[in-house]
């Protein structure tokens, strides 16, 4: 399995860290699964000055010049730039027409409007497609179906626009899709929402920076359940890649991704006016 990487610059978290992942996976299994080679849009990293070939040398992975040389060295495609959602429909644009599978690091995309177009894209050209949050892996919820009566979820991260999809990963994982309506009950650094699902059922989300992530679910069945996110949900995202590159299988439905966008939109506007409702739309 040849995979290459897309980003908007190559010396962030994500991919620094997948290769060697990816590589892990690849000895335990007996399989050949490697990056084969990296494409980025800035050579220099804005955050710490780090460029390409500096990430090359750390990872051992080529980079390549144009978009169409990684797209042709690879089987199937991996698009990054997680701190930058608004780069990942052009990115979809330019690599879906090679019809390899496509996977999209989070956030999706930086609204649901977006996040429909790249779908469409995908069905255009009948590429497998599948983008998650590695919060949906974590070991602690992986029993969770989708029906749960409640949840309650607190975490932190850089800033509430780029890191609240884990929280709302958890919470779409473990109640579906169907939420109604969202109200802000706090705003500034830290900040609280409350999500109606209708029938009695509802979710909360407490974003804190720096906070670890915990969750607290009542199930179908009224037992209430609390964890810390604890496991090393980063290599299960990966195994979890591999599969779906392998197979087609998506560990994230179109439907709960485009939901996931759905509440991260309406949280960003409820937050501005706190103790009303928005509608989900």
């Amino acid at each position: 399995m040849k995979i290459g990487f897309i980003d908007f610059y190559l010396c962030e978290f994500h991919a620094e860290n997948y290769p060697a992942w990816f590589a892990e996976i690849a000895q335990k299994t007996g399989q050949d699964i490697r990056v084969v080679s990296a494409w980025a849009e800035e050579e220099v990293s804005p955050v710490d000055g780090r460029t390409s070939q500096d990430w090359s040398a750390l990872t051992g992975v080529p980079v390549r010049r144009t978009v169409q040389e990684v797209c042709n060295e690879s089987d199937c495609l991996l698009i990054l730039s997680p701190d930058n959602a608004e780069n990942h429909l052009r990115y979809a644009e330019a690599v879906l027409p090679y019809g390899k599978p496509v996977y999209i690091d989070k956030t999706f995309s930086p609204d649901f409007k977006t996040g429909e177009q790249i779908f469409s894209l995908a069905e255009k050209y009948g590429v497998p497609l599948c983008s998650t949050s590695a919060l949906r892996c974590a070991e602690e919820i992986a029993s969770v179906q989708g029906d749960a009566r409640s949840i309650v979820t607190f975490g932190g991260g850089g800033s509430f626009e780029r890191y609240a999809v884990h929280q709302l990963e958890m919470i779409v994982k473990a109640m579906g899709v169907g939420a109604k309506r969202v109200m802000a009950l706090s705003s500034g650094a830290s900040k609280s929402f409350s999500i109606d699902y209708g029938g009695g059922r509802s979710a909360s989300l407490h974003y804190v920076p720096g906070a670890p992530f915990c969750v607290g679910i009542e199930g179908a069945d009224g037992v209430p359940h609390y964890y810390e996110i604890v496991s090393d949900y980063f290599r299960r995202l990966m195994e979890e890649i591999v599969v779906f590159f392998q197979s087609g299988k998506v560990c994230a439905p179109k439907e709960q991704t485009l939901e996931i966008m759905r509440l991260r939109d309406a949280c960003v506007e409820a937050e501005g006016a706190p103790w009303q409702f928005f509608e989900i739309r």
